[in-house]
């Protein structure tokens, strides 16, 4: 399932907390909240893995604020397969970057988010990635194509080669981050879809303009 965002009519945005503080932790409450300020939400999809708590493992900024600093330590799981990378929205648009080019950039981001491994780099597949890997999942990411932003969610379980395979060939992208698999779940108004089985953490959203 593939959602491309409309900069025209869309606004692109991350969310973590309420105005209290408090994890909003669902795409209903997400919604609700959005409502709650005259907004709409038409589409969003868990972005980036998160604690117990449900903060995020590495960098979000939000609203240009910073919420967690950039994570480049290594350490196991999927989130610190090198190169993980960090999906960021500025004035002049969204970009996918390896994480250690994020400090450069830093400057003039509104949204950003950090996740691994990076599915896509430059228009190369993640090299630790194998096509005959048997862990399957239902695994959701972001893309970038010629300044086009595609939402992804698999219809059935992949494998992460397989997942960036889609990408590269299917959507023509040269940039694209994993965000994560078992809690992957999309909002969508338009397919009349909530797919959430678990409380999770940040959220990227798409509302209306």
């Amino acid at each position: 399932t593939v959602r491309q965002y409309d900069p025209q009519h869309e606004k692109l945005a991350l969310f973590l907390n309420d105005d209290t503080g408090k994890p909003l932790n669902s795409f209903g409450n997400l919604a609700a909240w959005l409502a709650s300020q005259h907004q709409h939400l038409l589409f969003a999809m868990n972005a980036g893995m998160y604690q117990e708590n449900f903060s995020p493992v590495g960098l979000l900024v939000l609203e240009g604020k910073t919420v967690k600093k950039l994570n480049l330590r290594d350490a196991k799981g999927n989130f610190y397969l090198k190169p993980n990378g960090v999906f960021l929205v500025t004035p002049q648009g969204a970009k996918i970057v390896e994480s250690s080019r994020y400090p450069s950039l830093a400057k003039d981001v509104l949204f950003a988010t950090q996740s691994g491994p990076l599915l896509i780099n430059q228009g190369t597949i993640h090299p630790i990635f194998k096509p005959d890997s048997t862990s399957r999942l239902i695994r959701n990411g972001v893309g970038i194509a010629d300044n086009k932003v595609y939402l992804v969610i698999s219809d059935k379980p992949v494998n992460l080669y397989e997942f960036a395979i889609f990408f590269k060939q299917t959507l023509q992208c040269d940039h694209a981050l994993y965000f994560d698999g078992v809690v992957s779940a999309i909002y969508s108004e338009a397919l009349h879809r909530d797919d959430q089985q678990v409380l999770i953490g940040p959220m990227l959203g798409l509302v209306e303009k």
